[in-house]
């Protein structure tokens, strides 16, 4: 019913950047959160930026000031704008939205990933 389709993964130098894009379709009512998580080989997903409905953000402390995660509500897009990347940004990243296909029914939704790799 929802399906969140991820853009923009790659590989990059240290120091570059890259931007993350994921736009959401289907029977959407309503979104309240949309999130960016990442996992690396042998390691749990962990959450890396989100954003609310109001447009409030909260980032993991190893990205703050390098990450910047927006949103196109209009288009039930979200971005995660990546700067200073480092090779411990390597990972697999999966964007996630929370949200009501209609009232009294929510949803999760999580993208099929997208490859980050940072390697000189």
């Amino acid at each position: 019913q929802v399906q969140l389709v991820e853009s923009g993964g790659g590989l990059v130098q240290p120091g570059g950047s890259l931007r993350l894009s994921c736009a959401a379709s289907g029977s959407i009512f309503s979104i309240n959160v949309m999130g960016w998580y990442r996992q690396a080989p042998g390691k749990q997903r962990d959450l890396v930026a989100q954003i609310t409905t109001s447009g409030s953000t909260n980032y993991v402390d190893s990205v703050k000031g390098r990450f910047t995660i927006s949103r196109d509500n209009s288009k039930n897009t979200v971005y995660l704008q990546m700067n200073s990347l480092k090779p411990e940004d390597t990972a697999v990243y999966y964007c996630k939205i929370e949200g009501s296909l209609r009232i009294g029914v929510t949803f999760t939704s999580w993208g099929q990933g997208t490859q980050v790799t940072v390697s000189s």
